[in-house]
């Protein structure tokens, strides 16, 4: 214990003598300082394999846990189903890990990757599909080996088909029960197009249509290398794990289709108001407005104005106006995302009282108008600007996040585009200007485009409320009513 002794008051000592003086101290925490953020972001060029076989690997070492993760990215999608067959790549996806391999059962998968505490994972979403493989790395080997046998041989057990069918009928049923996936819903047809394949959902008879010889022919034409991209990380030795990445993907057995493009016909509904009718409490309202593609010139100064007028939260305009002056919801905000293959919408959000949906959505107008009237202050730039760059590093704070983020730059292709972009990223958004800001919130924040969905009670939304004379029919020049869709056809 003596020497633990010494060494805890020689400490002691020196905090003592070495403690800053009180007046170095600021009185104020806004009075702190602190040196520049130095960071430098991952490097593809450091980490990226391109695998004999085909794929694309970005390959990251992570000695701190005895754990490897593997996630293949697959080339294909819910724009890839054949018309009638809605609901296809999810049945897939879900088959796939869950329906056993040409060695195994279904259940005897399900037990030996429960021995091994490894998790397996498929799914297939609208413009990707997903493979992924955790697990202790003493059992990489085993591990790979029932990878590569879920790839290329699964067994698609009939009856695991059969209930993951009935499933996915069971959850249609509920498609109205819930206004915030009516929303949702109703969104993307306004946005996008009753015509757009992101608005082809499943119905009854496509589910019902969808046979184990379907699911075989999609997994058959898209699960192949040369549409893979591989994110790799955990306990390994570099090479080690590419030599066996490249015997994973070796001596493909079937032939496979190159990816389809992801199609971008879609169509924005007429400016006007759309009402679904819901008999909620709160009226659920989005606004929304003609989008932008990631790659615009305009997107970085996009993400700026966006931030400060409804996508910071508690500092943006609207969240303040909405919520904290009004009182009229309980969260407002707004989203711009970049589309990769095609522009998605601007949305604004909230929920309010009947009576107040209304005044809350001129509000919302509001903001808009003033965006794109007014440049924004100095501190509001300065805010939104840090945080976007000293907030950047946050987005690799793991390998596992490092290689993730660098497969999706190849699987999207930015990386074959703009392979610097990690590393310009914050020299971008540090150069936005006041001005730019005003530039694109006029060139974007167009009320007078705006479609406005509102989902609930219409009479009560119609009357609006005593202490604000806003007339909701008053914001838009046409109101539509929508009704709701029959949850088994997904038709009107």
């Amino acid at each position: 214990m003596k020497p633990i002794f010494v060494h805890a008051l020689l400490l002691s000592l020196s905090v003592v003598v070495f403690a800053p003086a009180a007046d170095a101290i600021p009185d104020r925490p806004e009075k702190l300082q602190f040196p520049a953020l130095k960071y430098e972001p991952p490097r593809a060029a450091d980490h990226r394999v391109v695998l004999k076989s085909g794929p694309v690997a970005y390959v990251v070492p992570d000695r701190e846990l005895p754990l490897v993760s593997l996630v293949i990215y697959v080339r294909t999608g819910q724009h890839t189903e054949p018309a009638g067959k809605e609901g296809l790549a999810s049945l897939a996806g879900s088959l796939l890990a869950r329906g056993g391999t040409k060695s195994k059962t279904a259940e005897e998968l399900e037990e030996r990757l429960a021995f091994l505490a490894a998790g397996l994972n498929a799914s297939v979403g609208d413009t990707q599909g997903t493979v992924s493989l955790n697990l202790l790395s003493k059992d990489l080997d085993e591990g790979l080996a029932i990878l590569r046998e879920v790839l290329t041989a699964p067994r698609l057990q009939e009856d695991k088909l059969a209930l993951f069918k009935q499933q996915t009928l069971q959850s249609m049923k509920q498609r109205n029960d819930d206004s915030a996936d009516i929303e949702q819903r109703e969104r993307r047809f306004l946005a996008y197009g009753e015509n757009f394949w992101v608005n082809r959902h499943a119905t009854q008879a496509s589910i019902e249509s969808i046979t184990r010889a379907d699911i075989e022919a999609f997994h058959r034409r898209w699960f192949h290398p040369k549409n893979f991209v591989v994110a790799a990380s955990g306990d390994f030795d570099r090479a080690a794990l590419t030599a066996k990445l490249e015997t994973l993907f070796a001596s493909w057995p079937f032939q496979g289709d190159v990816a389809k493009p992801v199609p971008t016909d879609k169509q924005f509904a007429a400016p006007g108001l759309y009402f679904v009718e819901k008999d909620v409490n709160q009226g659920r309202v989005s606004l929304l407005l003609p989008g932008i593609r990631r790659d615009d010139p305009d997107y970085p100064a996009v993400e700026v104005m966006n931030d400060i007028l409804g996508g910071g939260g508690f500092t943006s305009r609207i969240m303040n106006r909405v919520r904290s002056d009004e009182g009229l919801a309980y969260s407002a905000g707004t989203g711009f995302p970049g589309g990769v293959y095609y522009p998605l919408s601007f949305v604004a959000v909230f929920q309010s009282k009947s009576g107040t949906v209304a005044y809350a959505t001129s509000l919302v107008l509001d903001e808009m108008r003033k965006i794109a009237a007014t440049p924004v202050t100095a501190e509001e730039l300065e805010t939104t600007k840090k945080s976007f760059i000293e907030t950047f590093p946050s987005s690799f704070a793991t390998k596992g996040q490092v290689a993730g983020a660098l497969a999706q730059e190849e699987f999207t292709g930015r990386y074959a585009k703009e392979p610097d972009y990690f590393k310009n990223y914050r020299a971008k958004i540090a150069a936005i200007t006041a001005a730019d800001v005003q530039r694109v919130a006029k060139k974007y924040m167009t009320p007078e485009k705006a479609v406005i969905l509102v989902v609930g009670q219409k009479a009560e939304i119609l009357k609006g409320h005593p202490n604000h004379p806003v007339k909701i029919e008053s914001l838009a020049p046409r109101m539509v009513n929508v009704p709701l869709r029959d949850p088994l056809t997904m038709k009107p």
